[in-house]
């Protein structure tokens, strides 16, 4: 037969039973719909933390106090002292290099915020003025920390847009003055209404100047440094000066972690495509359990359709093209199973994203690929026993329907 004659056999032979065709296309559009979303969800989620992380700049090191190779098992642990704390002295000196293009102590905490009787707890985060560009915050109204000494404790702070309206709803807040955790601070500057810094939403933050944060939290330490490089090529160079410097300022001491934004975008880019990976061959199951569905219908069809099969051994047909007859059907079904799989999958991936529109829920090329891939192939290897059993039956036998 040629190959034309064999498609459109195996095309009318689907269409005889609509209802036993029409079910093992839904099995099969199931599995790869399955695929395409699970996998384009996975690689939404990657796409989002890769684009966060982004955002804040990729030629940025971040230095935190403490490192467990200088701690474990050491005097300094049997007598339960901790890690020497970064200083503000420490960020000034860190900044004499021309390695660096920006530097931004940070200090966290929670407290009160109070404005005539309304009161909210909120993140506060002590920092300086290049925190703005270091972190890429949108201002809406006023201005930013000042430009002056990292140890002048000035009573000022700029507040996020959730927190502004909370407290402030409809009146002005640049001049006012609130409470934080009992001292008075006046109101600066008003954050833009989106983006997140250091894992918190700005709505909800209030940013003071870090020798006053120091004194609101009662501290001499700073919670991280946050250094931007010159360029991406000065990273490396960079580190060993912070190395370099910490060690001469904690008496020979190495006691700090430094951790660069290609090295977090590394590592959450490894953990997302394997979690992406393992959910698509989660959902690749449901595949397989299509196929054994195609195997066990196409069983039945084929003891269903002995005189058929019987008709055509004996115009001369040979074993061969008896297989191929019933692998094209098995493959027909799983191609065009496929294809609504793929098309539910797509628009699946389009629903999610009106509700979440930063989700950006595109299925990667390679799991569309795979998805068919794997619908064709367990159409073919399930469809086999079926096939090979028809072509075994005797076709004087399978006439008379035996």
């Amino acid at each position: 037969m040629r190959p034309f004659d064999t498609i459109g056999f195996a095309l009318i032979s689907l269409g005889s039973n609509k209802v036993r065709t029409a079910l093992m296309l839904l099995a099969m559009s199931i599995g790869v719909a399955a695929v395409v979303l699970l996998t384009g969800i996975g690689n939404g989620a990657r796409l989002y933390i890769v684009d966060q992380f982004s955002s804040l700049g990729t030629n940025l090191v971040i230095v935190i106090p403490g490192r467990a190779e200088t701690t474990s098992n050491t005097p300094a642990t049997l007598v339960g002292q901790t890690p020497r704390d970064l200083t503000l002295e420490d960020a000034t000196a860190l900044e004499r290099s021309d390695l660096v293009n920006r530097i931004a102590p940070i200090n966290i905490g929670e407290l009160s915020a109070v404005w005539h009787g309304k009161e909210r707890k909120v993140p506060v985060i002590g920092s300086t003025a290049p925190l703005l560009q270091v972190h890429h915050l949108k201002l809406e109204q006023g201005s930013f920390l000042p430009e002056e000494d990292t140890e002048i404790a000035r009573p000022v702070c700029v507040l996020g847009a959730k927190v502004y309206r909370e407290l402030f709803g409809q009146n002005a807040a640049l001049g006012e003055l609130i409470k934080l955790g009992g001292f008075r601070c006046r109101v600066i500057g008003i954050l833009g209404s989106e983006g997140r810094s250091l894992g918190l939403d700005t709505q909800e933050l209030v940013i003071v100047p870090v020798a006053f944060a120091q004194m609101l939290f009662d501290t001499k330490g700073v919670f991280r440094i946050l250094i931007e490089a010159k360029d991406q090529h000065s990273l490396e160079r960079l580190k060993k000066h912070i190395s370099r410097t910490i060690s001469k300022r904690h008496y020979g001491e190495e006691d700090v972690t430094i951790i660069t934004q290609d090295s977090i975008l590394t590592t959450f880019n490894r953990i997302f495509k394997v979690l992406t990976l393992s959910v698509g061959g989660i959902a690749a199951i449901s595949l397989v359990v299509a196929g054994i569905l195609i195997m066990n219908v196409m069983l039945m069809s084929v003891s269903q359709r002995t005189a058929e099969i019987g008709l055509c051994k004996a115009l001369g047909a040979n074993n061969t093209q008896v297989m191929v007859l019933l692998v094209t059907e098995a493959l027909l079904l799983s191609a065009i199973g496929g294809i609504i799989g793929l098309l539910l999958g797509f628009a699946g991936s389009w629903v999610i994203v009106q509700f979440y529109p930063t989700l950006q829920t595109t299925p990667p090329l390679w799991a569309v690929a795979a998805a068919m891939g794997t619908a064709l192939c367990t159409g073919f290897v399930f469809s086999l026993l079926p096939a090979r059993r028809a072509a075994r039956l005797d076709p004087i036998q399978a006439l008379a329907r035996h």
